[in-house]
């Protein structure tokens, strides 16, 4: 390599450091903004809220984006790079804020972005984040058969969801999730998997995200202002993840923002009325905001505390000859 490449591609790489901490910054003030925005209106209800209540809710659902958490770097590591659990939540974390930018895309270019930066593959990154996705989506749709006479009877609308299930079951086998991520490394130029998917990664994170939307719905369950069976904690999960499924084919606004609360309202209304669903569903989508911003902010800082450990990890496992940290 000539000294005057060398200097070029250095300029680049400085380029593009400057250019993901621009698009990190911004997409951490859509996603401050969008909290903004709502606050006015949760906070009322909060105020009439049990704060004991409130404050175990919000810790349970922390607790559910840490087994999301789990779930994706399941993914990221079956895919045939391991990488630190805290450099991992930060990629997934602070990328996934992105969602909060008009067009949810965001999420995946940041993620994606953010790996390279620590030398993660584009596109391996891309592929466990789309395969967080679809088993997120198998996951919803498993807890919701759990409760689909009464969906069938009281929601037909959402009947069309389990539609994706077969497909959403099919994409899990290991032998079609190794020929599509080694069809997306072949187009963004990279080496193909090593080894082929195995089924204890698909398994896993299935488990561990039908886990995270268990824990979800017990954070709906302290939010309700009557006292529910505690057997209705597998509705509330299906309806918390059925939203998340419809919210998915809403992708222009901030994370799906709307649609998930119609299919919450509309399924616990059969248990509320509509002004107490309206807030249920109101106050857990800022708590789901302000989690996504605590637990990116924890990974975040999580990461510099450690940053020389990381930094030879990154190293160490790079996918490129450089790490651009």
């Amino acid at each position: 390599m000539t000294p005057e490449v060398g200097r070029r591609r250095a300029l680049i790489s400085r380029g593009l450091k400057i250019l993901r901490w621009v698009l990190v910054v911004a997409v951490i003030g859509f996603a401050i903004w969008y909290f903004a925005t709502i606050w006015n209106d949760v906070a009322p209800i909060i105020g009439q809220m049990n704060p004991w209540a409130l404050a175990a809710s919000f810790l349970i659902l922390l607790f559910g984006m840490v087994l999301n958490v789990i779930a994706w770097v399941t993914l990221l590591h079956g895919l045939g790079h391991r990488v630190p659990f805290i450099r991992s939540a930060q990629i997934m974390l602070v990328g996934q804020l992105g969602k909060y930018v008009p067009g949810s895309a965001w999420a995946y270019v940041l993620q994606m972005e953010l790996g390279r930066q620590y030398g993660v593959a584009r596109a391996r990154v891309l592929v466990a984040s789309l395969y967080a996705a679809g088993v997120g989506v198998v996951a919803s749709l498993i807890l919701g058969a759990v409760v689909l006479p009464h969906l069938s009877e009281g929601y037909p609308q959402l009947l069309w969801l389990f539609l994706l299930l077969p497909v959403g079951l099919a994409c899990l086998h290991p032998a079609v999730m190794t020929f599509l991520a080694n069809l997306v490394l072949r187009l963004f130029r990279r080496p193909p998997l090593e080894k082929r998917v195995r089924m204890t990664t698909t398994v896993g994170a299935l488990g561990w995200s039908v886990g995270s939307y268990v824990l979800y719905g017990l954070h709906l369950w302290l939010l309700m202002p009557e006292e529910l069976p505690f057997s209705e904690i597998i509705l509330l999960a299906a309806a918390l993840g059925l939203g998340f499924t419809a919210s998915l084919f809403a992708f222009i606004l901030p994370s799906g923002a709307g649609v998930r609360e119609a299919v919450i309202i509309a399924i616990t209304g059969s248990v509320l009325t509509v002004a107490e669903a309206s807030a249920v569903a109101l106050v857990s989508r800022a708590m789901f905001t302000a989690g996504d911003l605590l637990t990116a902010g924890v990974a975040a800082l999580a990461a510099f505390v450690m940053h020389r450990r990381l930094r030879a990890a990154d190293e160490a496992g790079s996918e490129y000859s450089d790490v651009l940290d």
